[in-house]
């Protein structure tokens, strides 16, 4: 299993970038998957997170409304689309994906690496 992270940059307050993570050796609907981001000497945080099937869609209060998280089957990858960024969205951020849905960075069993997005004027 492979999920490889992309995406990230540089990008002014107000502006949008779009992460994607693609999959190799799973399936999106016979897992979930999530987004997590980290600011150095901070734990790492849930930021969206897709269910299983249905599937129902989670996301930190902070994001809601301005982050969106999608499938794309054609591609067997995650998109996370991020408009109206802020200062406080700089993170690393990571993909996940997992037999099982959960907020907690351990429910996971598999990772991407990180794509550092940087908000800045």
């Amino acid at each position: 299993v492979q999920l490889q992270a992309s995406g990230g940059g540089h990008v002014q307050p107000g502006g949008s970038l779009t992460l994607s993570c693609a999959m190799s050796g799973i399936t999106l609907d016979g897992h979930a998957q999530a987004w997590f981001r980290q600011v150095p000497g901070k734990e790492r945080e849930w930021v969206a997170v897709l269910s299983k099937s249905d599937p129902s869609k989670f996301y930190k209060d902070s994001v809601k409304g301005r982050f969106t998280m999608s499938r794309d089957y054609a591609k067997n990858a995650v998109h996370l689309q991020m408009n109206n960024l802020k200062p406080e969205d700089t993170a690393v951020y990571f993909c996940a994906a997992g037999r099982f849905v959960g907020l907690l960075e351990n429910v996971y069993e598999y990772w991407g690496q990180g794509t550092l997005v940087t908000v800045s004027s």
